[in-house]
């Protein structure tokens, strides 16, 4: 079978591996497709806090049942569905108490182990989530769905909150998107205006802040809350320090920030705006299964036409093309590197379902 493989930063290759023989408790899965996360654009550029070389990206995928044993899930050879793909230890504090998504020893697919990106793939039975009809690009949508939708939910938003996203990548929009469905008043910022204007116009939001500069940005997200109160609710979904600092200088007094983004640089801040605001700081990792379940539903109701989040998939332009057969893989992280500015969702078709 072919396998994509990042060997190092800057270079994708599609290699020749063995086909994977399923272990008890197990399912053999023809993937169908795969979303190119942020993270595996930052293994790619060498970016990512987690990474790790070689390494096969991709946690975000639909894909076909192709051998399952019998099991109380009601999976069953033919189904298409999607997967859980953060494997947790089962034994440390967090585990224990229930709180699988951060796991002291968390191993999401594509980052601390290798990822789906194969023909084929094995995954434990519990991790498999019936797709429900949804169609196969949808099912590899509702991972990153799923890590909004967990952010979202850390905030508490209540209805009428003004709700401030900070990144109009996928997550960042996905986010927003949740923050409406949960009542929110919702802007969303970032310093790519084509993936702005898209994220407002397609999914509804309340306005769009260009990030230009911090002193400009303060001025233009402080003057649409009235009195230049701040936001309710900042949610920063991009991984850098100043996106974050963002936050905590938009952020009202008695405020709740939430921090979905992941770098691996420092900050140097004024820590005291937390006392003195009296903000609540919350991170947000990964997901629960009760998040995939729900969010399948929801997609499924019709409520969110998720497949808006992948842009122009049949451009014929390079900078706004944004899915690519697994053949043209290497090109598809190469210009999603070089054209991120105008592109959203980045996805690989592997295969059809039969």
């Amino acid at each position: 079978m072919k396998t994509i493989l990042i060997p190092e930063p800057g270079k994708v290759e599609i290699r020749e591996s063995e086909l994977p023989v399923p272990k008890e408790g197990e399912a053999l899965l023809k993937v169908l497709y795969g979303g190119i996360c942020g993270s595996d654009l930052g293994t790619y550029r060498g970016t990512f806090a987690y990474a790790g070389y070689p390494r096969i990206p991709g946690h975000e995928f639909s894909a076909q049942i192709v051998q399952i044993g019998e099991n109380d899930k009601g999976l069953k050879e033919g189904m298409v569905v999607t997967c859980n793909p953060y494997f947790n230890c089962q034994s440390c504090y967090s585990c224990e108490r229930g709180l699988l998504n951060c796991c002291e020893s968390n191993e999401t697919m594509g980052a601390q182990r290798d990822g789906a990106f194969s023909e084929y793939i094995t995954m434990p039975v519990e991790r498999i989530y019936d797709g429900k009809g949804l169609n196969p690009k949808q099912l590899a949508l509702i991972e990153p769905f799923c890590i909004s939708y967990h952010g979202v939910a850390r905030a508490d938003i209540k209805k009428g909150d003004k709700v401030l996203v900070i990144g109009a990548g996928t997550i960042g929009v996905l986010a927003a998107v949740a923050a409406k469905a949960k009542g929110g008043e919702v802007y969303i910022a970032d310093v790519a205006k084509e993936k702005l204007q898209y994220a407002y116009q397609t999914f509804g939001l309340a306005g769009v802040i260009k990030n230009d500069g911090a002193e400009t940005f303060l001025e233009k997200a402080l003057s649409v809350t009235g009195n230049h109160h701040g936001f309710d609710v900042c949610i920063e979904a991009v991984g850098l320090p100043s996106t974050f600092q963002n936050c905590i200088d938009a952020a009202a007094f008695g405020g709740r920030v939430v921090l979905i983004g992941v770098g691996k640089t420092n900050l140097d801040f004024n820590f005291t705006m937390i006392q003195k605001k009296e903000l609540q700081i919350l991170g947000s990792r990964n997901a629960l299964k009760k998040d995939f379940l729900e969010l399948i539903d929801l997609v499924k109701s019709g409520a969110v036409d998720l497949e808006k989040i992948v842009m122009n998939p049949d451009s014929e332009d390079s900078a706004k093309r944004s899915e690519y057969p697994l053949e043209e893989a290497a090109k598809a992280f190469e210009e999603f590197d070089k054209f991120g500015g105008s592109k959203l969702k980045v996805v690989i078709h592997f295969a059809d379902p039969k």
